[in-house]
């Protein structure tokens, strides 16, 4: 009975240590991977298109593992290749992304016409895995490319960083302020209330890359920048979310500790940097 005791007395306080470790597991994971990706934005263009065809072609592969779950056959060597080619087509004239995008598309039509047993879902999955990750994400190749030297290595992590500001307010403000779900059927925890948070995280961020002076918009188009942005990388995780739910899985993959797969890390990056690249354009400062 007394050795019964001990041993439960002890269970408390197993269980913080453990939730301690993987608190400290994730926090350690995110660092590395924000670490590395700053870097490689700071260091310049090439060494930011490597990173990013990484991370698209994580994406990308993670992508097709999910849909294999759905019972989709991905013809995965055409869309990988796609995923990784599209960020260094990023690198020079539009017209590299236009002919990727061709050979893509006649490539897996070619499949599909030599391949009997292939079906329009397989095709239709092998294109949307490089589009949905390596062209999207392509965009930060674009937003470090056309604003040369310091600035535009800021400008490009601003923009990440508005969105990762965006994700940690929503989570924040949900956390303790949360009552009226989102889109309980499909993520759970997403309120209204961290909604909101997120939006005033990422239009502080835009507000600092204002006030820097480097870039040619005002407060307001900041803070609109700052709303859309936020908005939009939300719709990329409910998007990840929804596809997830959809073949049973709680996360994409497991590559990086304590947070997922590279899809769960990027999944507001994919709509939220190629936003900012848009308005940035229509502003006129790219």
């Amino acid at each position: 009975m007394g050795e019964r005791s001990a041993s439960q007395d002890r269970q408390p306080q197993e269980k913080p240590a453990r939730g301690l470790s993987s608190f400290w597991t994730r926090v350690a994971s995110g660092l590395i991977y924000v670490g590395v990706f700053i870097g490689s934005l700071v260091l310049g263009t090439v060494p930011t298109a490597v990173f990013v065809a990484i991370m698209s072609w994580f994406c990308c592969k993670e992508f097709f593992m999910m849909m294999r779950l759905d019972g989709k056959v991905p013809n995965e060597l055409l869309g990988l290749t796609a995923a990784v080619l599209f960020p260094f087509c990023a690198l020079g004239d539009s017209i590299l992304i236009s002919a990727l995008l061709f050979l893509l598309v006649l490539s897996v039509g070619l499949w599909y016409v030599y391949s009997p047993r292939t079906r329009i879902a397989d095709v239709a999955i092998t294109l949307m895995g490089p589009l949905y990750t390596g062209l999207m994400l392509s965009a930060v190749v674009l937003l470090r490319s056309l604003v040369p030297g310091l600035a535009g290595a800021l400008l490009s992590v601003g923009v990440c960083a508005s969105l990762w500001v965006s994700d940690s307010f929503a989570y924040l403000v949900g956390s303790k302020f949360g009552k009226h779900k989102m889109v309980p059927k499909i993520s759970p925890k997403k309120s209204w209330e961290g909604f909101a948070g997120g939006i005033a995280g990422a239009v502080i961020v835009w507000l600092i890359l204002w006030a820097t002076g480097l870039y040619g918009f005002d407060a307001f188009y900041a803070v609109v920048c700052g709303v859309v942005v936020s908005i939009l990388g939300v719709f990329g995780d409910l998007i990840e979310s929804r596809i997830k739910r959809g073949v049973g899985v709680k996360d994409s993959g497991n590559l990086i500790p304590g947070h997922g797969g590279m899809l769960d890390r990027c999944d507001s990056l994919i709509f939220g940097c190629i936003t900012a690249e848009i308005l940035l354009v229509l502003g006129g400062i790219l």
